[in-house]
């Protein structure tokens, strides 16, 4: 079986670039598959869909032609990259992605990219449900105080205005739809390694996954 790196965690607890830099490191393929629920919540969102109607917004999943082109996404074609980072698509995809039938139109899509020599998956589920078998299984976390000024800095960054309490109340509130859904809810499986990233450098907790993964 080609090894699978699972690393999950809340929104903001710095999976996307842990797991981007570990892929990085390994030569690895690297799937995050946070994108795809935001796609999802942008297309649904762009056609007035109802974000909470599982049949609705499944039947759009299906019916989507969605493509990675080195940093590119591709929703039928058109570049979205930049649109689903933005806070919309962010809130659209915790609740398309608390949606059974969504959750299943995109199970074999995710594992379609499992491929040699290897993967580095984050989201949310990927060490409970889409890489049960990962070698590897890291549940990353943080504050929701550090989380919500983490987005804060890359809100400013990148020009746009941002408030911390809306900031920090939108994360509580990820958190809780991730944790309470009926669909692969956000938890830490059994067998994975958990690692508070509050405080702590990138390097180092990219140098830990590392380390972690050379004594398997």
């Amino acid at each position: 079986m080609v090894p699978v790196i699972a690393i999950d965690g809340p929104s903001a607890s710095g999976k996307g670039t842990v797991a981007a830099a570990v892929a990085t490191r390994l030569g690895w393929h690297y799937l995050d598959s946070g994108a795809l629920y935001r796609i999802v919540g942008l297309a649904a969102g762009e056609r007035g869909a109802n974000l909470d109607n599982d049949l609705e917004v499944s039947h759009i999943t299906l019916n989507l032609n969605i493509k990675f082109d080195g940093d590119r996404v591709l929703l039928n074609g058109r570049d979205v990259s930049e649109l689903i980072r933005g806070e919309v698509a962010g809130a659209a995809a915790s609740r398309v992605g608390a949606l059974p039938g969504v959750r299943q139109a995109l199970l074999e899509l995710q594992r379609g990219f499992r491929s040699p020599p290897g993967l580095v998956a984050d989201g949310r589920d990927m060490g409970s449900v889409v890489f049960p078998d990962a070698r590897l299984k890291i549940y990353l976390t943080a504050t929701a105080e550090e989380r919500a000024e983490r987005r804060y800095k890359q809100l400013i960054t990148k020009g746009t205005g941002a408030s911390m309490a809306a900031l920090l109340q939108d994360i509580r509130e990820r958190d809780f739809r991730d944790t309470h859904r009926a669909a692969a809810p956000l938890l830490k499986c059994p067998d994975a390694v958990e690692i508070d990233t509050t405080g702590i450098p990138v390097d180092a907790v990219v140098d830990r996954v590392m380390q972690l993964f050379q004594t398997r």
